[in-house]
């Protein structure tokens, strides 16, 4: 458990040496591959049901209806991958999510009535794989107690935000250039091919149903840890900026006449969560992980305020930039405390609760700014963002005091959690 990241030698380990993890390449590589899906479906969902409805408060109510599903099974897929293993849940859940999606491409094309819609986007979200919770996990069963701990955290919050690059654009170059499913078609095809391989990669993944001192797991909720739930609201935050610059920047980008840059954009908004990322990874922080979070989230809100009223291109995607750059140390951080504040066998539910947020706060940001695009313009949608992010900055200081791991500290030697165990590096 750490509240610093310093090592002995006062800075922190390094990417390489992390990467040299034994084992680590098995999962990462297909672990890529297999989440690209996550950050291609509910904007795949979007560009389809607005080309075939023509309505954007339709298409981000579908869309939603997609992410909220996510969210509210994303942290019952990690429980029980936690108790029976990620494979056993994994594979079932790719050929839900494969079905799922075939049929709401099928239904969208035909033209069905509305309430079709919302049914086949409920398998359709809550099938979609948890790879990032689960490479999470497997770091966090393999570096206990290690100071690279921190470095996972921000390695995985560049992975997510590279995701977030690479996605969004992705399936936005297919569906306004080849067919209007083209991106839905590719994230299913991402899901099984990169799911497959994930799943097979068994001697990486935790043990199941064992807490990291080898005890069985009692079956304790991650929820039931007051600093999960607080970070669930600052995750919300962060969904719902994520939903409301997806929506919004499509409808702009619309209005405007361009919308193949819609892709460029968000992934200038991404980039700068990436690049935030890797600076993150490198610098040796002083300060907790808690301190962190109160200093970043501020900054995040701060930066969204000027969306709303900016109308020229350049200017938009230079404040999108400084919007992703304000998000990384934010999501990184609050990665970082799961480890300090859980249980190692509740880990990857964590983990799922926190991104089950982001894509919560994502679907009900989408809708917002559907609705609002749709009343009056493009720009109202970037007020969503705003006004997320300012209500979970409230409940983050109201409540900052139950982010302190030291309570938790005393809870996990209590169940019998402190054993540390090297870590294999090559």
């Amino acid at each position: 458990m750490e509240t610093t990241v310093n090592d002995s030698a006062g800075a922190r380990p390094g990417y390489g040496r992390l990467l040299r993890t034994r084992g680590a390449w098995t999962f990462l590589l297909p672990g890529f591959l297999a989440r690209q899906p996550f950050a291609m479906l509910t904007i795949g969902i979007l560009l389809l049901v607005q080309n075939t409805t023509g309505s954007y408060t339709t298409a981000g109510a579908v869309s939603a209806t997609a992410g909220v599903s996510m969210a509210l099974f994303a942290p019952q897929s990690g429980k029980l991958a936690d108790r029976f293993g990620q494979a056993a849940v994994l594979l079932p859940g790719i050929v839900v999510h494969a079905a799922a999606i075939s049929l709401l491409i099928t239904l969208a094309l035909s033209h069905a009535p509305l309430w079709a819609l919302f049914v086949a986007a409920v398998p359709a979200g809550a099938s979609t794989p948890q790879i990032g919770p689960m490479v999470r996990a497997r770091w966090a069963a393999k570096l206990e107690g290690s100071p690279l701990m921190a470095t996972s955290a921000a390695f995985e919050s560049v992975t997510d935000e590279f995701t977030f690059v690479i996605g969004p654009v992705l399936a936005t170059a297919l569906c306004t250039g080849v067919h209007a499913s083209a991106g839905l078609i590719a994230e299913a095809v991402l899901t099984v091919v990169g799911g497959v391989l994930f799943a097979t990669q068994r001697r990486t993944q935790p043990e199941p149903g064992r807490t990291a001192a080898g005890s069985r797991q009692k079956g304790s909720s991650a929820l039931s840890v007051p600093g999960v739930r607080v970070l669930i609201f600052a995750f919300l935050g962060i969904g719902s900026v994520f939903g409301g610059m997806q929506m919004s920047l499509t409808a702009f980008t619309k209005e405007i006449g361009e919308p193949g840059i819609n892709g460029l954009l968000y992934g200038a908004f991404a980039a700068g969560n990436m690049i935030a990322g890797i600076i993150c990874g490198t610098v040796a922080w002083r300060s907790t992980p808690q301190r962190r979070l109160l200093a970043a989230y501020p900054l995040l809100a701060l930066a969204t305020t000027p969306l709303w009223a900016v109308h020229a291109v350049p200017l938009l995607g230079g404040l999108g930039l400084v919007v992703g750059l304000c998000i990384a140390p934010a999501l990184i951080t609050g990665y970082t405390l799961v480890e300090s504040l859980v249980p190692a066998g509740s880990r990857t539910e964590a983990f799922t609760w926190l991104t089950g947020a982001v894509g919560l706060g994502q679907a009900a940001g989408s809708t917002v700014a559907g609705r609002l695009v749709d009343s009056h313009s493009a720009s109202t949608g970037f007020l969503v963002p705003l006004c997320g992010t300012t209500l979970a900055l409230v409940v983050l200081l109201v409540l900052r005091n139950r982010l302190a791991p030291e309570a938790a500290a005393s809870r996990i030697v209590e169940r019998g959690v402190g054993h540390r165990e090297p870590v294999s590096v090559d």
